[in-house]
């Protein structure tokens, strides 16, 4: 089976790119809600993040405070390594065993959307690695537009992530994500079919 790494920047437009892909019928794994069922209240994920940093980063209902949690790995890059430490074997080995289930399926090709491919090096595992970029300008301005940040918060949080440019160097594909969503989801089909047509 064909395995695709697609990744990108905050706010450069890799869900779209991801629901590109559901609409033509790909399988598409979603590592953040993978993160969010390893961190569910009554997994082991959880109750090692709570040991770590404490019950201030749980909600009263015993979920993970997820805003809290960020805060604190956001200013800390030893706590997000820390972080990163728990969640991401848990993870890997969730999405493995997903892929793994698809290809017995019959699946020809599969995806997985994560914003953390390139930094962990887990892109190297998959057969191929899509990129979705645009400018910082156009980054920022949909940053801002869509969380409600400040221009002077919208760049902390740009700057917190690896740059663009590095993951486009490792890429396979880039797609440069600055125009219409039905751009975007022409390219992204095409790929598509270029992909199972390799298959």
């Amino acid at each position: 089976m064909l395995t695709v790494g697609l990744t990108g920047g905050i706010a450069t437009g890799k869900s779209t790119a991801a629901g590109a892909l559901r609409a033509l019928g790909a399988p598409v794994l979603d590592a953040d809600r993978i993160a969010r069922e390893v961190s569910a209240p009554g997994s082991e994920g959880l109750a090692e993040i709570l040991r770590h940093f404490g019950p201030g980063v749980a909600r009263a209902d015993g979920s993970l405070d997820r805003e809290a949690l960020g805060a604190i790995v956001m200013a800390d890059a030893a706590a997000r390594a820390r972080l990163e430490a728990i969640t991401h074997p848990r993870i890997a080995a969730a999405i493995s065993g997903r892929l793994r289930a698809l290809a017995e399926a019959g699946q020809p090709a599969a995806v997985v959307e994560a914003a953390l491919l390139v930094e962990t090096g887990s892109w190297r595992s998959y057969s191929a690695l899509w990129v979705v970029t645009c400018s910082p300008e156009t980054q920022r301005a949909r940053l801002m537009a869509r969380n409600h940040f400040s221009r002077e918060r919208a760049e902390r949080w740009i700057a917190s992530q690896l740059p663009l440019a590095d993951k486009e160097a490792v890429a396979t594909r880039v797609f440069r994500n600055e125009g219409s969503v039905e751009e975007l989801y022409r390219a992204i089909g095409a790929a598509w079919r270029e992909l199972l047509g390799r298959g």
